[in-house]
C-alpha cells in the first residue's frame, strides 16, 4: 500500500529536522574581573538621595503653604523661586526641576568622585486634565437612554 508523503519534497519541513543551525558560544569567552566598589558607592549615594526626596515629599504632603508656594512660583515661570523653595527644605543633593500645567517633576542626582552615578526622579501631579469624551469631564453627561451624551457649558449650569 501507499501512503502519500507531503514532505518528501521539502525535508526541513519535517519533524525532527531543524532548519536553522544550532551555534554555541564558545566555552573560552572572557569576562571582565567584577569590581563592585561603584556599585555599592552607588547604592550608598541612592540611599541619600531617597532621603532628601522623602523630604521633599514631606514638606509637600505636610504644608499647604509650601505646596501653594510652589505652584504659584511655578505658574508664574519664576524657575528660580521653585529652586530656593525645594532647596529651602534643608536637601543636600543637585535638584533638575522641570514644571508644565499638569504638574511637576523633581529629579535628585549624585556624583561619585567624577562620576554621575544615580539620579532619583519625583514626577508630582497638580491638575487633572479632562477629556471631554470621558464621565469625569464637567461636561460630559448621561442621556436618558444610558448613553453618553456631550452638552454644552451653558446647558450644564
Amino acid at each position: 500500500m501507499y501512503f502519500y508523503n507531503a514532505y518528501a519534497a521539502m525535508p526541513y519541513q519535517q519533524p525532527g529536522y531543524n532548519a536553522y543551525p544550532v551555534f554555541s558560544l564558545p566555552s573560552y569567552r572572557q569576562y571582565p574581573p567584577v569590581d563592585p566598589t561603584l556599585f555599592s558607592q552607588s547604592a550608598i549615594a541612592m540611599q541619600k538621595l531617597i532621603k532628601d526626596g522623602s523630604l521633599i515629599l514631606k514638606k509637600l504632603a505636610e504644608s499647604k503653604e509650601f505646596a501653594f508656594k510652589v505652584m504659584s512660583a511655578a505658574q508664574e515661570s519664576d524657575t528660580k523661586e521653585v529652586q530656593q523653595l525645594i532647596q529651602s527644605i534643608g536637601i543636600q543633593s543637585k535638584v533638575d526641576i522641570y514644571y508644565n500645567p499638569d504638574g511637576i517633576r523633581l529629579t535628585l542626582s549624585s556624583k561619585v568622585g567624577q562620576i554621575e552615578c544615580c539620579k532619583l526622579a519625583i514626577s508630582l501631579r497638580w491638575k487633572t486634565f479632562f477629556n471631554m469624551f470621558t464621565e469625569k469631564s464637567p461636561t460630559f453627561k448621561r442621556s436618558v437612554g444610558g448613553r453618553g451624551s456631550l452638552t454644552q457649558m451653558a446647558d450644564s449650569s
